[in-house]
């Protein structure tokens, strides 16, 4: 494979995850789209938000790493390279990191009123 097909990429996750690639698609682009809007309702971060909301991601890498397990055919003791061991850093950096922004943007809109972000 000398180059990289995008499509290839889609196609590959499309039969691994089947019908929850595109509620997955989806759930990301809504969980980004409630975080952007409550940035600019809040016009800035709120710290005390965010470490709650990091230490939820750090459980969402976990989780994650479970479902990478149960959908592929092998599990973590058949990693051997070193490309197995990224991929396997890979997902559970994304889950960790979507599910920061998402748990961030529940907390925001589910406290009501906006918080200044020096908060």
């Amino acid at each position: 494979m000398k180059e990289l097909d995008p499509m290839v990429f889609l196609a590959v996750f499309q039969e691994m995850l089947g019908p929850m690639l595109w509620v997955m698609l989806l759930a990301a682009v809504l969980a980004v789209t409630a975080f952007v809007a409550l940035l600019v309702r809040e016009r800035g971060i709120v710290s005390r938000r965010l470490v709650r909301a990091e230490l939820l991601g750090l459980l969402g890498g976990v989780v994650a790493l479970v479902i990478m397990a149960k959908v592929s055919s092998s599990g973590f003791t058949d990693a051997g390279g070193p490309a197995d061991w990224f991929l396997i850093a890979l997902v559970y950096g994304v889950g960790l990191v979507a599910t920061t922004i998402l748990t961030y943007a529940i907390m925001g809109w589910m406290s009501g009123k906006p918080r200044s972000a020096r908060a």
